[in-house]
């Protein structure tokens, strides 16, 4: 019995010391696969800015288009319906109003340059590719169902109106007279000449503008961001679409 007793505690002190035998476990992979929490490199989405990201792939910013054209639609609708036919027009911009040029800014964005480039420009509007916003074709349809008469006033340059032009056929877009930039891009002489007659439209009463840049509205500029009562046409007379990509607001003080 004493000699079993020795031998317990020998065993015990034994296992007391002994080395514990290292846990093994697999390796990782070399290349793990990816998962949703770890993705395997970042997405191109993510490394783009963040404007364009939205401007190209949001359903908020084709809600908008949506949204401002049956705004406009419904508004037109409303006010043509004892206008004699071809007596009225619509003004409208080109360029993130009726067609989508994001494209160029994808393209300028990989080109590496951080502002406007006039062989990308040139290039791009040669394609005549630009497609069209959601909701655009089908206000301009509107317009001439309701016998009016639809005038693009664009700062696109003398240049790159047959192109622009063309674009607009290539898209099944309808318009009765397009005004590209003459000097310094003031719209206002270009508003006036389609309203008193100074386009093949002869005068016409304007019912609305649509466009994306204040300056694409009579008389406004971006210091009518200081005074909201200059801001009292948008949702009757005017309608704006989103352009967070570039524009006349890009001058105006960060705060």
């Amino acid at each position: 019995m004493r000699r079993f007793s020795s031998l317990l505690i020998a065993l015990a002190f034994t296992a007391c010391n002994a080395t514990p035998s290292p846990v093994t476990t697999p390796a990782p992979p070399m290349n793990p696969a990816p998962t949703a929490a770890t993705p395997a490199s970042p997405s191109a989405a993510s490394a783009i800015p963040a404007s364009l990201h939205w401007f190209r792939d949001s359903a908020e910013r084709r809600a908008l288009s949506l949204q401002t054209y049956a705004a406009a639609s419904a508004r037109l609708e409303s006010e043509v319906g004892s206008l004699a036919r071809g007596s009225w027009a619509v003004i409208l911009d080109a360029d993130e109003t009726v067609i989508d040029n994001s494209q160029y800014q994808r393209e300028l964005w990989l080109a590496g340059k951080s502002g406007f480039d006039e062989a990308l420009w040139s290039d791009w509007v040669s394609r005549a590719a630009a497609p069209p916003l959601a909701g655009a074709s089908e206000f301009l349809d509107l317009v001439h169902r309701l016998g009016g008469k639809i005038a693009i006033v664009t700062n696109r340059s003398q240049p790159s109106c047959d192109a622009t032009r063309q674009n607009f056929t290539k898209q099944d877009l309808p318009y009765d007279v397009m005004l590209c930039k003459d000097k310094d891009g003031d719209k206002n002489p270009r508003f006036n000449a389609v309203a008193q007659g100074g386009t093949p439209l002869g005068p016409v009463k304007i019912i609305l503008w649509v466009g994306d840049n204040i300056r694409d509205f009579p008389g406004l500029d971006q210091a009518a961001r200081l005074d909201a009562g200059r801001l009292g046409d948008f949702g009757t007379r005017f309608f704006l679409l989103p352009n967070p990509m570039y524009g006349s607001w890009e001058s105006n003080p960060a705060e």
